[in-house]
């Protein structure tokens, strides 16, 4: 019987003894703090010297304190570990946080996307008189005071477009008009060069007009003008 109440001690005992989560929070009372980062940075430091042992990792810990004591541990050399760093890429500062971040961002903007087009699509089906039945009498209204808008946009556009085909079929029509004035007096042309030079190239007519006198005599002669 001693035995029994012994072994369930010592049961009670370990169940006290087993670990509880503690919550992920800054530990108000300082001296706990201090305590909790001594402890937790040798943990920190362990298990990075377990890790660059294990692996060959060449690893570079620093450590600031709440009073801004430095506190660091490398598997080679601080320095050289930075110097490393700089050397990456400059894309290699992106590939452990961006791309979760752009993930989410293009996440985010493709189902905006897709429900813009969604809705999109619902408007351009109800406005060919489609997908009706689940909507009210308000939304109704509100369907044919789109459709009437439409229409009348339409309308005005269309009769824009006729006064431009009308005054473009215009002017058009000017300028045939012109070309055949100009193609008549072409063609007439010849028939009046006919009618002064003649078939044989001498003048047909008399080219001077009615009543004007071209026998005028342009001779030259020596003396006085008149006899003395």
């Amino acid at each position: 019987m001693v035995h029994l109440i012994a072994g369930l001690g010592v049961v009670h005992w370990k169940e006290n003894m087993t670990r509880q989560k503690i919550e992920i929070k800054r530990i108000v009372n300082t001296a706990a703090r201090q305590v909790t980062f001594s402890k937790r940075r040798r943990g920190l430091f362990k298990k990075a010297h377990e890790l660059s042992t294990l692996c060959d990792a060449e690893i570079a810990l620093l450590v600031f304190s709440a009073t801004g004591k430095l506190f660091e541990y490398s598997s080679t050399s601080t320095r050289q570990v930075i110097e490393r760093r700089r050397l990456q890429p400059e894309k290699m500062d992106k590939l452990d946080t961006t791309p979760s971040l752009e993930l989410q961002l293009e996440s985010a903007t493709r189902n905006m996307l897709s429900k813009e087009v969604a809705e999109k699509t619902r408007e351009l089906r109800q406005l060919r008189g489609e997908e009706l039945q689940g909507l009210n009498l308000e939304e109704l209204k509100q369907v044919e005071k789109l459709l009437k808008g439409g229409l009348s946009r339409v309308k005005e556009t269309k009769d824009e477009q006729c006064l431009k085909e009308i005054s473009s079929l215009k002017r058009k029509g000017a300028q045939l008009k012109e070309e055949n004035q100009r193609l008549k007096q072409a063609e007439n042309l010849p028939q009046l060069v006919q009618e002064i030079v003649g078939p044989q190239g001498q003048p047909s007519r008399d080219p001077w007009p009615h009543g004007y006198n071209n026998s005028s005599d342009i001779s030259l002669t020596l003396g006085l003008p008149f006899p003395i």
